[in-house]
């Protein structure tokens, strides 16, 4: 199940917590498209046991983000992430990224760019002179 089907269905459970009093739970889950036995099991744990260790593993991945000054990525902060003991993917570091905004920083190294050309040191070999006597 995607995130967003997920948040889908939490959002209806939560719909359907609000108006149980109004309305049959079972009439509710019909017509929002989620199963009665995923509203009791969400009754008893709202928030899931992933929920909860994604957002432990963010404040972890935010403590790296921000001891690297913003320039680390994902990669190197699975690394760090590794040195720590933690198991995990590079791709669930991306996604938690992502989904809390933080991005690395690119490019902070400074440029070498060469020097152009100065047009006064080049030989004009031909000596050509491009001035116009009158306007043609």
């Amino acid at each position: 199940m995607s995130g967003n089907t997920q948040s889908k269905a939490r959002k209806a459970y939560a719909f359907i917590e609000a108006n149980r009093n109004r309305f049959s739970v079972v009439t509710m889950c019909r017509l929002l498209g989620v199963a009665r036995a995923g509203y009791y099991a969400w009754l008893e744990r709202p928030i899931s046991d992933r929920a909860l260790e994604d957002a432990r593993l963010f404040r972890l991945i935010r403590a790296s983000f921000v001891a690297s000054h913003g320039i680390y990525g994902a990669p190197r902060i699975l690394l760090d992430l590794r040195e720590q003991g933690e198991t995990c993917s590079k791709h669930r570091v991306e996604r938690l990224m992502r989904e809390n905004g933080l991005r690395a920083l690119h490019g902070y190294r400074t440029r070498q760019i060469p020097a152009p050309k100065v047009p006064a040191l080049i030989p004009n070999p031909l000596q050509r002179q491009f001035t116009a006597s009158r306007a043609n």
